[in-house]
């Protein structure tokens, strides 16, 4: 630690003497530059801030840590954690859920998932589920479609209603964006527009089998619970929508240009869902 003498009772004099240093020999190191180490600190610093403000004060140190990784530029976990504390860098954290663990009597639908949100290719195990924002105007509702291989929102559609046609307009929507594989798998919740002769057509046209978990209970779908989080935690909660259409542009524009294309995920590695999509295209044009 570097003295000022103005910041303490006793003068440098005194402290020298005290300390038994020359006054010479303490001037001398109050004026070396920093060391290499200390220069690095630096630059991890501002590389930081720049990955925490770049994920809009969001990410963890795991994330940003891995985002450094991206750049180019070395460091362990537990150095960023430790910079990030000292810059006062703490990502937004989401808001408490309760959870309903109340488990209905089984019903046709079988659950083709078994929890197990994975898959090896895009295009084979689809999640949908339906969620709704406030705004000045009233709610609006938004029904999505994510792929289980790439984590990404294929599919997706938005109103003032949360009728059956919403949703089947997020799974033609998923079906025109992304190549789904014969007899692929749509995962969803047992909700009354999900179980609906209506969307139970729309599955059947695209060659989509239905899967559904148990009634209440959310970890049965917890990619698309996983999404919703992300989502009012990370943008949604932190403003306040006069209308829906604004609500409507600001969703779009953290569907399609934050959590598709620049967001690191875990459940992939920390890669990026449009990344890991254009791996296995790749992939499959040299097959």
């Amino acid at each position: 630690m570097r003295l000022d003498a103005a910041e303490y009772a006793h003068s440098v004099e005194f402290m020298c003497k005290r300390l038994d240093v020359s006054k010479s020999g303490y001037y001398d190191w109050r004026s070396r530059p920093d060391s290499a180490t200390a220069r690095r600190c630096e630059e991890l610093k501002l590389f930081i801030t720049k990955a925490f403000e770049a994920s809009g004060s969001t990410y963890g140190y795991r994330r940003v840590q891995t985002q450094l990784r991206r750049w180019g530029v070395s460091a362990g976990p537990e150095l960023v954690r430790q910079i990030m504390r000292e810059l006062g860098l703490e990502p937004c954290q989401p808001r408490p859920k309760r959870f309903n663990l109340t488990q209905a009597a089984a019903v046709v639908i079988p659950d083709l998932v078994g929890r197990d949100f994975t898959a090896k290719e895009p295009g084979e195990k689809l999640v949908g589920d339906i969620t709704y924002i406030e705004t000045g105007e009233g709610w609006l509702y938004l029904a999505t479609v994510l792929d289980g291989c790439t984590k990404e929102v294929i599919g997706y559609a938005m109103d003032d209603h949360y009728r059956t046609p919403l949703i089947s307009r997020a799974i033609h929507n998923a079906a025109r964006n992304r190549k789904l594989a014969p007899n692929a798998i749509f995962h969803s919740g047992r909700g009354s527009n999900y179980m609906s002769a209506e969307c139970a057509k729309v599955l059947k046209g695209l060659q989509l089998r239905k899967s559904s978990g148990c009634t209440g209970i959310c970890f049965d779908n917890a990619m698309a619970e996983s999404f919703f989080g992300s989502l009012k935690n990370e943008r949604v909660s932190r403003v306040s929508y006069a209308t829906r259409e604004a609500a409507r542009r600001d969703i779009i524009r953290y569907i399609e240009f934050w959590y598709n294309r620049k967001r690191l995920h875990s459940a992939v590695g920390y890669r990026l869902p449009r990344e890991v999509h254009a791996d296995h295209e790749q992939l499959r044009l040299v097959a």
